[in-house]
């Protein structure tokens, strides 16, 4: 399928998009032509990250446009989306793609939980509700990607508040996408981004060089694009490491906790071990 909204000229709003995927994401669709701003909470990355993406869009410095935003209050946010108004007249694109991970435990530090929540789903939900009133009244083709993670669908143990953030995002924008779709004479759609092991300042925990297994930013933002093209919803990246069908039975595998009646997070326990793993095997 065709996707309009990435015309030249079309407006793109990218939320942490001053590295990682985000940079990636600003990269390739300034090199398209679009007119791309950067939000993001550091000024200095942003800074960096505008000169490369002025220096790849055709438009130069004149298409791109930075304001440092707090994803997690809804009153930055709004005031990104009138910034982004009043320089470019509206969006087209929307990609709540801020997060972090600082690590979390079910007792541990409330700070982190507040931090996360708010960034990763807090984000997302500011993100579509400042955009999508002004983006519906454009009438025009757009589209909405919010960055989850396999781990809002599988939910490993480890770190209870990232898991939590993006489930929440994965049932957010499903419901935005229905909601979407039931709309008369609407031409938004929303997606979401469901990358892998991808090699970001958030996964590179002091690593200065790319792991083998893991992806590249550009390669997941080729991946989504691909994707976007076919008209996936769920945009489910593969990596070095985990190739599609294990990614499908470890999902099919969480889902059967509930339908099987077995423990929480079962493919950790060590009684259903020898069963999920001949569970993964059929999948080869």
């Amino acid at each position: 399928m065709s996707l309009p909204a990435l015309a030249p000229e079309s407006v793109a709003v990218i939320t942490g998009g001053a590295s990682g995927i985000g940079l990636a994401a600003a990269l390739r669709l300034a090199r398209m032509g679009l007119r791309v701003c950067i939000a993001d909470r550091d000024e200095d990355r942003l800074a960096r990250a505008a000169e490369a993406v002025a220096a790849a869009a055709p438009g130069g410095q004149a298409s791109v446009l930075t304001v440092p935003t707090d994803v997690s209050r809804a009153e930055s946010v709004a005031q990104l989306e009138a910034e982004v108004r009043d320089r470019f007249g509206g969006t087209d694109v929307l990609m709540n793609n801020a997060g972090l991970q600082p690590g979390s435990a079910i007792l541990g530090a409330l700070e982190a939980w507040e931090q996360v929540l708010g960034v990763n789903l807090w984000g997302v939900i500011h993100g579509t509700r400042a955009f999508l009133p002004a983006m519906l009244a454009r009438g025009r083709p757009g589209l909405i990607v919010n960055t989850g993670s396999k781990q809002g669908i599988t939910t490993p143990p480890g770190d209870p508040a990232y898991n939590i953030s993006k489930a929440g995002v994965k049932a957010f924008t499903e419901a935005l996408q229905h909601e979407l779709r039931n709309r008369p004479d609407c031409r938004i759609t929303a997606h979401l981004l469901i990358p892998g092991f991808v090699f970001t300042p958030l996964t590179a925990k002091g690593r200065t060089e790319k792991p083998a297994g893991a992806w590249t930013p550009e390669q997941t933002v080729d991946f989504m694009m691909e994707r976007l093209a076919a008209g996936d919803f769920y945009i489910l990246c593969p990596d070095n490491d985990v190739p599609r069908t294990v990614d499908e039975r470890r999902i099919l595998w969480a889902a059967g906790d509930i339908v099987e009646n077995r423990p929480p997070l079962s493919r950790w326990h060590p009684d259903h071990a020898a069963a999920f793993k001949a569970f993964l095997e059929q999948g080869d």
